[in-house]
């Protein structure tokens, strides 16, 4: 397990990453700087085409809530620092309609430097209202994609897909938002969005991050729509383990071609304006 150590140089050049202006190999660094590299870098790289990673917070014995619905502070301080650190880095984060409803995310960069991603909802049936905070905020891009027809706030995009059985084809939902320009997106929740993504083979990237403490019983992490009946056939994903200092984060590569994103040599930062 590798220890992260994120330094302002550390952050600075992973921003740069973001931006097409640096690589993550050159660099004289620190074993916990160059871990840091190694595990933001994936994320911030721009050079390898669209990139769809999964986050989700857990405890222990895999839960995100306890019986009564309290998820608040399952994560340490480290690992709600390493979520804002990966909003700072992609282009969109996507939740669900029933996170948006539940938890009212704000899901804004706070917690260290960096531009806010776009926000997006998943509401295939029209749940979210249009008082949600998260609609109203016009610091950056919100988009709702639904399947009914329901006008939305002035400044929210709206984007109109099928659900044929009250849910949509992640697929989909990735091809509407390549095209509306986001090709790095974080799909922050809940466990059963991610879920859906995983089935569907349509993630590059799955960070599950756990914190050290017992719930006991209360909503489980990610629950598969369809899961295996043997383990011969489980999803045994490429794995690295992290130490975030109050968490542990697993980093899991399900698309074949996620792990040329490791391979700093190949990162190749692309002119811009300017440079």
């Amino acid at each position: 397990m590798e220890p992260i150590e994120v330094t302002e140089r550390v952050w600075e050049r992973l921003l740069a990453v973001r931006d097409g202006r640096f690589c993550t190999c050159c660099g004289s660094w620190s074993p916990g700087e160059r871990a840091a590299l190694a595990l933001y870098g994936p994320l911030a790289r721009r050079d390898l085409g669209p990139m769809t990673v999964a986050q989700i917070g857990q405890s222990l014995d895999g839960r995100v809530a306890t019986v009564t619905g309290d998820a608040r502070d399952i994560s340490g301080p480290d690992g709600l620092a390493h979520l804002h650190r990966m909003r700072a880095l992609v282009d969109g984060v996507v939740i669900g309609v029933g996170t948006a409803l539940h938890d009212t995310p704000r899901l804004t960069v706070r917690l260290c430097p960096g531009p806010s991603p776009v926000r997006v909802v998943i509401d295939p049936r029209g749940r979210l209202p249009n008082d949600a905070p998260l609609l109203h905020c016009q610091a950056t891009r919100r988009i709702v994609i639904q399947g009914v027809d329901l006008p939305r706030p002035d400044g929210v995009e709206v984007v109109r897909l099928a659900a044929p059985d009250g849910a949509f084809d992640p697929a989909e939902i990735l091809a509407a938002l390549h095209a509306l320009g986001l090709q790095s997106l974080l799909i922050e929740g809940g466990g059963t969005t991610i879920s859906h993504f995983i089935e569907a083979g349509c993630l590059t990237r799955l960070q599950v991050s756990v914190a050290p403490l017992l719930i006991g019983g209360g909503q489980l992490g990610l629950t598969l729509p369809h899961p295996t009946e043997k383990l011969s056939d489980a999803l045994r994903p490429e794995t690295r383990v992290f130490s975030l200092g109050s968490d542990v984060v697993f980093d899991c590569a399900l698309a074949p071609d996620a792990q040329a994103a490791l391979d700093p040599v190949h990162a190749k930062p692309r002119r811009v304006a300017g440079s």
